[in-house]
This record gives C-alpha cells, sequence and structure tokens, in this order.
C-alpha cells in the first residue's frame, strides 16, 4: 500500500501537461497584440540601460575596438536560444514561458521549479531596474531625492540593501503595474513609445561615431598611449594598454568579452509570455524573437563601434562612458540625448521584467500550482488582474542595492 502511494505520488511529480488540452481550450486573456507590439516588448526588455554602460566596460577591460565582434558572437549564440523559444511559442501558444515548456516537456516538479525561478528572476529584475531609474533621474537633479530621503529615512541594514526606503522607485513601479492592469494592448502601446524613443538616441550615438569617429582609434599603437598618458593628470584614469591595434588583448579578450555581452541580449524570453495573447502566435512569436534580437545586435554593434571610433579605448570611463566620448569629440551637450535614451531604456526595460511576471503567475494557478484566485482575469481588461497587482507590490516594496 506504502509503495502504491509512493508511486501515485511520484507520477504526479512527472506528469506532463498535455498539448491537445492546451490547443483547444479557450483562453480569458485577450488576443490582441501584433508582430509590431511583440518586437517592441522583446527590444525594450533586451535592449536596457546596459548599452550606455556595458560597451564601455567591455572595451576598456576586455576587448578593446574588436567588441564589435564580441556582439557579433554573442547575438549568434542568443539566436540559437532565441530560436527554440520561437520553435516552443509556436507549437505551444500558451502563456507561461520556460514554465510551459517545461511543464509539457519534462513533468510538473521541473515546471514548478522554473515557474518559481522566473517569478524571482523578473520580480527581482523589476526591483534591480526601478531602483536603476530612480538613481539615473536623482543624478540628472544632482541627488536631491537620495539626500533628503536618507537624512528623513535612514535605515541601517546589510550593505546589499538600500540604505533608504526608495519612494519614487515604489511609485514608479505602481503607475507602470496599473499600466500593465489596464490591458495588453495598452502595455505595448507604452513600451513602444519609449523604445522608440531610445532606438532614436543610439541612432543618433551611432551616427555621431561616424562623424567624429577616427579610424585611429581602431590602430592604436604604444606611442599613443605613452601620450595619452603624459596628457593625462590622473594614471589611473587609463585603462589597459594590451598590445594595441584592433585586437589589443588578443583571442582570449574577445572570448572574455563575448561571455559578458551575452548577458546583454537576455530579456527577449518575455515575448514567449503572450502565447495567448498573441494575435497569431505561430506566426507572431518566431517573427518576433528573431527581429528582435537582430535589432539589438545593431544597435549594441553600432554604438560600441561609435564608442571606439570616438575615444581610445583606454582613456573610456566605465561609469559614463558616451557622454566623456561626447565631451571628447566637443560634442558636450549631446549627453542629454544620451540621459533620455537611458530613463527610456530603463523604462522599457521595467515594463519588459514586470510585463511577464503576472503571466507566469497565472499559468501556474491555473494549473493548480499556485492559489486559483490568482487566475482571475478582468473580464474588461482581459487582463490578469491580481496577479499583476501582486507581483508590482513585490516589485515595488522590495529593496535591492542600485
Amino acid at each position: 500500500m506504502l509503495w502504491q502511494n509512493l508511486h501515485q505520488f511520484g507520477q504526479k511529480l512527472v506528469r506532463r501537461r498535455p498539448l491537445a488540452a492546451n490547443e483547444q481550450s479557450e483562453s480569458s486573456l485577450s488576443r490582441c497584440l501584433t508582430t509590431l507590439d511583440l518586437v517592441s516588448l522583446g527590444v525594450g526588455s533586451t535592449l536596457g540601460a546596459g548599452v550606455y554602460v556595458l560597451a564601455g566596460e567591455v572595451a576598456r577591460e576586455k576587448a578593446g575596438p574588436s567588441i564589435i565582434i564580441c556582439f557579433l558572437i554573442a547575438a549568434l549564440s542568443s539566436v540559437m536560444s532565441g530560436l527554440c523559444y520561437a520553435e516552443f511559442g509556436a507549437r505551444v501558444p500558451c502563456s507561461g514561458s520556460a514554465y510551459l515548456y517545461s511543464y509539457v516537456t519534462v513533468g510538473q516538479l521541473l515546471a514548478f521549479i522554473t515557474g518559481w525561478n522566473l517569478i524571482l528572476n523578473y520580480v527581482i529584475g523589476a526591483a534591480s531596474v526601478a531602483r536603476a531609474w530612480s538613481a539615473a533621474f536623482d543624478g540628472l537633479i544632482g541627488n536631491h531625492i537620495s539626500q533628503a530621503m536618507q537624512t528623513t529615512f535612514p535605515i541601517q541594514v546589510p550593505s546589499f540593501l538600500a540604505k533608504y526606503p526608495d519612494f519614487f522607485a515604489l511609485g514608479l513601479v505602481i503607475v507602470l503595474t496599473g499600466i500593465l492592469a489596464l490591458g495588453a494592448r495598452e502595455s505595448a502601446l507604452v513600451t513602444r513609445v519609449f523604445t522608440g524613443v531610445n532606438l532614436l538616441v543610439l541612432c543618433f550615438v551611432s551616427l555621431s561615431g561616424l562623424i567624429n569617429g577616427k579610424l585611429h582609434n581602431w590602430q592604436l599603437t604604444e606611442d599613443d598611449y605613452k601620450l595619452a598618458l603624459l596628457e593625462s593628470n590622473n594614471t589611473d584614469s587609463l585603462g589597459p594598454m594590451g598590445s594595441g591595434g584592433f585586437m589589443p588583448f588578443g583571442l582570449k579578450g574577445i572570448l572574455r568579452g563575448t561571455a559578458t555581452c551575452f548577458f546583454a541580449f537576455i530579456g527577449f524570453d518575455c515575448i514567449a509570455s503572450t502565447g495567448e495573447e498573441a494575435r497569431c502566435p505561430q506566426r507572431s512569436i518566431p517573427l518576433g524573437i528573431v527581429t528582435s534580437l537582430f535589432i539589438c545586435f545593431l544597435m549594441y554593434f553600432g554604438v560600441s563601434g561609435a564608442l571606439t571610433l570616438m575615444i581610445p579605448y583606454y582613456q573610456i570611463n566605465i561609469n559614463s562612458p558616451l557622454p566623456q566620448a561626447f565631451i571628447h569629440v566637443g560634442w558636450g551637450p549631446a549627453r542629454y540625448a544620451v540621459a533620455v535614451g537611458t530613463l527610456c531604456a530603463l523604462s522599457s526595460s521595467l515594463i519588459g521584467s514586470i510585463f511577464p511576471v503576472p503571466r507566469v503567475v497565472y499559468s501556474m494557478a491555473e494549473d493548480g500550482l499556485l492559489f486559483r484566485k490568482l487566475a482571475y482575469v478582468h473580464p474588461r481588461t482581459h487582463t490578469p488582474v491580481l496577479a499583476t497587482v501582486l507581483c508590482g507590490i513585490i516589485a515595488g516594496t522590495s529593496r535591492t542595492r542600485s
């Protein structure tokens, strides 16, 4: 008897969700998202503020001008992963992303673990992006918000947590959560606006690099490094020289840079969570994933190329590479355009981080792995309202170091 009960329990842990039931069941969510909406969601969540910072770090410390090769290899690797998501999204056009795919292929236990990993990943990511948005905006206005909050509401906590309650980040998350609760179509429209502005700024940066850049910065020698060292008041401001040229750190540097650049393409998986809301998921999801990755590659390629053409790689400022590069070529006011692009990138990335969470929670609740009430879908907005609000509150109240 005991063995029979254990056997039945084990079967429940590895049982898989049947495909036929998923394809025939009517979803409460509204199929309203076009391919353009999916592309904007994918680009917005993938092309975050990292494009304004990551290129500087990799170019200065790891790859030099050959960073463009790093992004090319990383993009090709990401396409392989993206095609897997695209195939699953076309075969299983339902919400849930990797959770659902795990349930269909390997069973309930691993799907449950995958679902919770996704929820934690998205919620912590949203909290971090909200903190970064708040910090970026605070820096533009002279750090008045952080100074006032540290004086009024100081908190003695470990170093990996925030030193004060960030009500600004909480308010931002609540506003965006409200937009997400209004409907998938409205969320996609807001994301499209932020993503469009971000792409315009990145195109401006790329063109500026072609106009003001010098090809000599891809052929630097030891003499150039020594001259820059003499002209610099602080020798610590110069990064490593390597062997100079286009690949100053060799093949090893390209591989190290590629490993870092690969994480710049993470985020397109939010497209897979729209299986029940895409008008034609079998076509829109694969096309949306591949197109968004291609657009992101072009932007990363253009920005990294422009950055290394405008300023020698060993003089790049890791904290603010693009503003310092524009100052270096005499285009100081262009840093305001970079600031606007950074805020728009963070906004679209924040929406991209919050958007998939309610869909995963909704899918898990429908399968009985979470409270059934979390699968409630509002009859007018056709969104999982309770799951959206709950995930937004958790993300907004999470405190992480920015």
